[in-house]
């Protein structure tokens, strides 16, 4: 995935697009962070993007503010599990648009949706679902600290094999029920280190190995594997306490080219 950043002045011209708007609740209050001045000038928050649909090809994305056009920044050959790094933008609404990797036709996007940006907020904007449903869902990244010793995870389902999934850990302690399609369980609190999970959707089940640091705080996805099974990828959201997410933060694929264990996912790469 290659990231480059554009400022210019052109309205984004939205012909024919799938278009959903999405607004971008704060996090927890208690996560504390460095000013938000420190990244951008005035209120601001952070979002991150990820394509998470199996069928659909790479893409390069475009995120345009709805107010005066101006791209601030795209990101090219985006390809199924890939995950950006976490991008400072000032508060407000924005236009996320995909094409197919190597066009250049912005008016006819893949899909687009609008995104409003809050103050001190940090997301996560996914494309997920086979291609012949495609659509996007932006969720709140909490990034509350765990206790000492221990992290805090989350499930997002975003497989296509299975209506909806069942996630535990092989001592049967459960971190997802019955999720569907596109939903996020709520952050869990548990010990650091090697978990083995047990997956298991309809007439499909599989295992997969995740590796969690203490302090961190991490997103598992539930994802489809080549051979039609279920795998996790796991992103982590923050690498210790109270850290604002923007570039010197382990975040996305820095962490997980490093720590994490694929197991069966050939599509799962590291940004």
């Amino acid at each position: 995935m290659r990231i480059t950043h554009k400022r210019r002045t052109a309205l984004f011209a939205a012909v024919g697009l799938l278009a959903t708007t999405i607004a971008v609740a704060a996090p927890n209050a208690a996560t504390a962070a460095p000013s938000v001045a420190e990244t951008a000038s005035g209120p601001a928050g952070w979002v991150r993007l990820g394509h998470m649909s199996p069928d659909t090809t790479e893409v390069d994305v475009r995120v345009t503010a709805l107010r005066g056009g101006t791209t601030v920044f795209e990101l090219s050959d985006v390809g199924y599990g890939d995950i950006s790094p976490y991008e400072p933008l000032p508060q407000g609404t924005y236009t996320v648009a995909m094409v197919g990797a190597g066009s250049d036709d912005w008016a006819a996007p893949v899909i687009s949706a609008s995104i409003t940006i809050g103050d001190g907020t940090a997301s996560t904007i996914a494309a997920y679902g086979p291609n012949s449903d495609l659509q996007v869902k932006a969720f709140t990244d909490d990034l509350t600290a765990p206790t000492p010793g221990s992290a805090r995870i989350r499930v997002i389902q975003a497989s296509t094999v299975t209506p909806s999934v069942d996630v535990r850990t092989t001592t049967g302690v459960a971190i997802a029920s019955n999720a569907v399609a596109g939903s996020a369980t709520p952050y869990a609190e548990v010990p650091a280190g090697s978990w083995t999970l047990e997956l298991e959707g309809e007439d499909v089940s599989d295992t997969a190995t995740v590796d969690v640091a203490a302090g961190s705080v991490s997103t598992l996805f539930v994802l489809d594997t080549a051979e039609g099974g279920l795998t996790i990828l796991p992103v982590i959201d923050s690498a210790a306490v109270a850290v604002t997410p923007e570039g010197g933060v382990q975040t996305g694929g820095g962490w997980l080219a490093q720590h994490v264990d694929f197991g069966a996912a050939p599509f799962a790469r590291a940004v």
